[in-house]
C-alpha cells in the first residue's frame, strides 16, 4: 500500500468556465512565458493580474489540453447530416492538421443524421486540438463535436 504522500495522481478534464479566475490567469502567465513575451514570472503575473503565490501554487498543477494530448490519441464523436462527402471532408481537415487517424465509426444513417467516432494519433499535429474542433464544428453539415477520451 501507498503511503499518502505516494498517492496515485488523478486527472480530470474540465472546461474553462469552470476554472477558478487564478488557474485560468496562471495559464496565461506560463503561455507568456512559453511565447517568450514575458521575461521573468513576475513580469508574467503582474501582466495578467496574478499573484506570485498563486502562480507557484497553481503552476505544477494546470496545463493547456493540448499539452495533454500532445503525444496521445484522442476519441472524437461527431453528430453529422447525412450527405455526400461529409465524412471525406472531415477527414481531409484532420490530415490537414497533421493527425493520423486509427480508427473510423460510423453509425447507419437514421433521419438523415449519423455519428462518426474517430481516434486519432495527434502526435503530428500542426496546431493547436482546440483549433482543430473549432474548425470541426464550423462546418455546415456537423451539429455537434465531443471528446471522448485520450489515451497513450
Amino acid at each position: 500500500m501507498k503511503a499518502d504522500n505516494q498517492k496515485e495522481q488523478s486527472y480530470y478534464l474540465i472546461r474553462e468556465d469552470f476554472l477558478p479566475e487564478a488557474m485560468k490567469k496562471t495559464l496565461e502567465a506560463k503561455a507568456l512565458i512559453e511565447r517568450g513575451k514575458a521575461d521573468s514570472i513576475a513580469d508574467a503575473v503582474q501582466m495578467v493580474g496574478l499573484s506570485r503565490s498563486a502562480f507557484y501554487k497553481y503552476r505544477d498543477g494546470i496545463f493547456p489540453f493540448h499539452a495533454i494530448v500532445k503525444e496521445r490519441i484522442i476519441t472524437l464523436f461527431f453528430h453529422l447530416e447525412d450527405r455526400s462527402g461529409t465524412l471525406s471532408q472531415m477527414l481531409a481537415m484532420v490530415a490537414e492538421a497533421g493527425c493520423n487517424v486509427l480508427t473510423i465509426n460510423q453509425t447507419i444513417p437514421l433521419q438523415g443524421k449519423a455519428n462518426v467516432t474517430l481516434s486519432l494519433n495527434t502526435s503530428g499535429m500542426k496546431e493547436d486540438i482546440n483549433v482543430l474542433i473549432k474548425r470541426l464544428k464550423s462546418l455546415e453539415f456537423v451539429e455537434k463535436v465531443e471528446i471522448l477520451g485520450t489515451g497513450a
